[in-house]
């Protein structure tokens, strides 16, 4: 039986007679500007589906594309329908897809077309009488940065921007959040005079994941780890993202905005705040909010930018059997470019929990292989009463937490090996998620987007947010930019040899993951 269509409450998200219940988004439609893009056809559109084919969406729900292509309703409908079937999570009923291509519609226009955004606000008025979608309407901006401040004045000038009685309207904007903090500045001022706060929903894609959130979960419902979660046994913290794949067709996107800007300044930054915030009054937005931005605030550089950061850019090498190229062979790439692929920083948080543990985050291209980590380092045990022998083979006992691909917990700890003599070495205990729960976990972009249908946005960075982490990647693009061109490291590696020597001042080493 599928799910009825949300009926409004004081509060839908919090029903607390039955938790099982779904959080179900009532009548509206999801506008998408750049429906021709990769992010749109691979994940956005089949999102959609999922959501639908999962009872999370009403009848009165409709999809709307905008794109310079001269479609008529029913070609952007096959084109939907194409990425549905070669990308959807669920499996495709006709059902389903039946009563969502009801409400698809396509405008044509680019971005500084009067006339478009004209007609765009004629469709979402026919949609409210067709659709019943009562004047609710979201604007998710999966287009270039540059042109963010051009389609939020036209949302303006067309009234698409303003609402009426108890309708809202809300608007999505990708990553990047600018370029560095002056331009996030500037395109926060843009946004907030069109759109309240409230209604500005900025996507980082890696808060939706499950893993991410459980982070929470496993800090706060649980007694065995927080006791433990602070400098007097945490040793350091490393935060891992990493590629297998270069920069593919994306060199019009890449080139000039590099690993750092790409990565660090949002995915990365966030997870150092989930990891290391304190307990929340609560998980309402406001309340998370406040905590992750008083880590972000705590971020203290290292003095000598130059022996705790690194960057690099891939070069040939060979990825999973194949040669392939390095980045400046890349189409479209200049060959005298110095736009890093592979950057790592060292940061401290100077507050009382984290005071003197070292964070270190990496992330890079056409490295080893695709893994999401975060890993938390424990100091070494104060006194071992063994042999030297017998725990010459023992580590760093670690809690990492594997945000992709294979979404799950690690713990590393030492056992005694099985015999007659007493010999320690690490071992794993692992929990995966697809082990321990028969319902596979939901994509990012279906969570985020029912998220912003609804209006809840504690996954969601809010500007402070933003402006805080430029203000600690700023200084190190500055240093950078003085310092010539990236060092080259092979394709199918780890990274530059600077990253290596970076940590290894510390007497620490990367984990392999």
């Amino acid at each position: 039986m599928r799910a009825q269509p949300w009926a409004p409450t004081q509060n839908p998200l919090r029903d607390e007679r039955d938790r099982r219940l779904p959080r179900i988004a009532g009548p509206c439609s999801l506008v998408i500007f750049g429906v021709t893009g990769d992010l749109a056809r691979k994940k956005l559109m089949p999102a959609v589906y999922d959501l639908a084919n999962r009872g999370l969406l009403p009848p009165a729900f409709a999809l709307v594309g905008f794109a310079r292509r001269d479609w008529a309703d029913q070609d952007f409908a096959q084109i939907v329908h194409d990425s549905v079937r070669e990308h959807a999570r669920t499996e495709f009923r006709e059902d389903v897809w039946n009563e969502l291509s009801k409400g698809i519609r396509f405008v044509m226009g680019d971005f500084s077309d009067n006339e478009a955004f004209d007609t765009l606000a004629r469709t979402v008025e026919d949609l409210d009488r067709v659709r019943g979608t009562r004047g609710n309407h979201a604007f998710y901006l999966s287009i270039p940065p540059k042109f963010f401040g051009p389609v939020v004045e036209q949302l303006q000038r067309s009234g698409l921007s303003a609402s009426e009685n108890d309708a809202w309207r809300r608007v999505v904007i990708e990553k990047p959040f600018g370029h560095d903090l002056q331009s996030a500045r500037e395109l926060n001022d843009t946004i907030g005079k069109v759109f309240s706060s409230g209604s500005v929903f900025r996507i980082d894609h890696y808060l939706g994941k499950e893993t991410v959130q459980n982070l929470l979960a496993l800090r706060f419902a649980n007694t065995m780890f927080e006791p433990i979660w602070n400098a007097n046994y945490v040793d350091h913290v490393q935060i891992t993202m990493a590629e297998d794949i270069g920069i593919g067709g994306r060199a019009g996107y890449y080139d000039g905005i590099g690993a750092a800007r790409d990565v660090i300044q949002n995915h990365l930054l966030q997870l150092l705040a989930l990891a290391a915030m304190e307990e929340p009054l609560s998980f309402d937005a406001r309340d998370v909010r406040i905590e992750k931005e008083k880590v972000l605030s705590a971020i203290k550089l290292p003095s000598d930018l130059g022996a705790h950061t690194a960057r690099g850019q891939y070069a040939p090498g060979w990825q999973g059997g194949v040669q392939v190229d390095g980045y400046l062979q890349e189409d479209g790439i200049s060959p005298t470019s110095g736009t890093e692929t592979f950057a790592a920083i060292k940061v401290e948080i100077d507050t009382r929990r984290w005071a003197g543990v070292p964070f270190y985050l990496r992330t890079g291209k056409r490295l080893g292989r695709r893994v999401t980590e975060l890993a938390v380092v424990f100091k070494r045990a104060p006194h071992l009463p063994f042999s030297e022998t017998d725990t010459e083979e023992l580590g760093q006992n670690a809690f990492v937490v594997r945000v992709q691909p294979d979404e799950g917990v690690t713990m590393r700890f030492g056992s005694k090996v099985p015999g007659t003599q007493m010999e320690v070495r690490d071992v794993n205990m692992d929990f995966a998620y697809g082990d321990s729960f028969t319902e596979s976990s939901p994509e990012a972009y279906e969570r985020l987007i029912l998220d912003v249908l609804l209006g809840d946005p504690p996954l969601f960075p809010r500007h402070e947010e933003v402006e805080l982490g430029w203000k600690v990647l700023d200084p190190i693009l500055e240093f950078w930019a003085n310092e010539g061109q990236p060092e080259q490291y092979s394709s199918g590696t780890w990274g530059p040899q600077s990253s290596y020597d970076m940590i290894a001042r510390d007497g620490r080493s990367w984990r392999r993951p």
